[in-house]
């Protein structure tokens, strides 16, 4: 058997009696849906995210949906967004109507530009949207900016999301990811650092009013029960078998994170002569979600992945066609009119194995392979 991209097996091996119990206690009292799990998952949550309000939901993509509800985003507004990022990202103004604008990110970090805001601004006004808000992603595992980009909206009268489906657990300078912006929205795909086994999310905010929105929203637009609904809303609950996967794995988080770290690092160390290795910015630390290189000039990207599948190691890339460049967003404003760094990354990245349990001998087959195949 080849190696695998993540060993969600591994983890779950260290869990699985908590797991078995918590699911075998749902299955009695019954409370599927918002059960008294849901509630112990908020909490600990908070403790992670330093947030006054700790919302699960249903998906990473619904927490961002819950999170322009609370926000009040409208129809015809816009929200500048980096174009190199996952399609929820972008998708979620379009689906209320709003628009996306898309920007450069910064050719290190691979995160939103703080300094290249005006020009998304810019071709929003050229295209007679009003810019509302910032949505920054923290891709990879590294948040974004959230300082520059904080301090760009309050001069403009912006909010700020961070879009943290791939950075919750990390860090900038002193301040927990769930409390560096305005909104901050996370997803529980399998995948992610903290992953259940399904979809979920989380929102986190510590403006109340926009809490209240986003937990009433969550529910049909809900107001004192079920049945009296005070504005448009959706299904977006977590299950509480989810919560029940996500509690055990809290148990383990801070440690798998270190876990990351030191991987990060070996990668780091093992290969950062011959393809450009990821770089945090002093500020930040990362969850490490993915583990992404940028190759060489000159490298044919296909023929390393496949050269490396063929030797079992298996390779991933994001994003290969960056969001303004999808046949759905083309019609968006675009900064500048082209994003030449974000078009040059969806080219030239990578991603290697990345996970925990990563040991050292798999590792270096890894680093093996990516040398042969270079």
């Amino acid at each position: 058997m080849g190696i695998p991209f993540i060993d969600l097996k591994a983890q779950q091996a260290r869990i699985r009696d908590k797991i078995d119990a918590g699911l075998a206690q749902v299955l009695d009292h019954g409370g599927y849906i918002l059960g008294p799990e849901i509630g112990a998952l908020e909490t600990r949550l908070g403790e992670w995210s330093g947030a006054k309000h700790n919302i699960s939901c249903s998906s990473g993509t619904d927490a961002l949906l819950l999170a322009l509800h609370g926000l009040g985003l409208k129809p015809g507004e816009g929200v500048i967004v980096p174009s190199f990022t996952f399609a929820a990202s972008a998708e979620v103004m379009p689906v209320m109507g709003a628009v996306p604008v898309f920007a450069e990110v910064d050719p290190i970090t691979f995160n939103l530009d703080a300094g290249r805001l005006d020009a998304a601004m810019d071709a929003a006004n050229a295209s007679g949207v009003k810019v509302v808000g910032i949505i920054g992603v923290g891709l990879f595992g590294q948040p974004a900016d959230l300082e520059a980009l904080m301090k760009y909206a309050v001069a403009h009268d912006l909010w700020l999301i961070d879009d943290a489906a791939q950075s919750f657990g990390a860090s900038w300078q002193s301040g927990k990811v769930g409390s560096l912006a305005h909104v901050t929205c996370t997803s529980f795909f399998p995948a992610k650092p903290l992953g259940c086994y399904g979809d979920g999310g989380a929102v986190f905010t510590d403006n109340d009013e926009v809490a209240q929105i986003i937990r009433s929203c969550r529910v049909h637009g809900m107001g004192k029960d079920k049945y009296q609904n005070v504005r448009i809303g959706m299904t977006g609950r977590l299950d509480t078998m989810q919560a029940v996967v996500l509690d055990a794995k809290l148990d383990i988080f801070a440690e798998e994170l270190e876990l990351r770290q030191q991987i990060a690092e070996r990668y780091h160390t093992k290969i950062g002569n011959i393809v450009e290795v990821p770089r945090l910015r002093p500020e930040a630390t990362s969850s490490w979600a993915q583990y992404t290189i940028k190759l060489p000039d000159g490298i044919n990207r296909d023929d390393v992945c496949t050269s490396m599948n063929g030797a079992g190691v298996p390779t991933a890339i994001y994003y290969p066609v960056p969001m303004h460049r999808q046949g759905p967003y083309t019609g968006f404003p675009v900064a500048g009119g082209s994003l030449e760094g974000t078009d040059s990354l969806s080219k030239s990245v990578m991603s290697l194995p990345m996970h925990p349990y990563l040991e050292e001998d798999v590792q270096n087959t890894v680093v093996s392979a990516l040398k042969a195949a270079l």
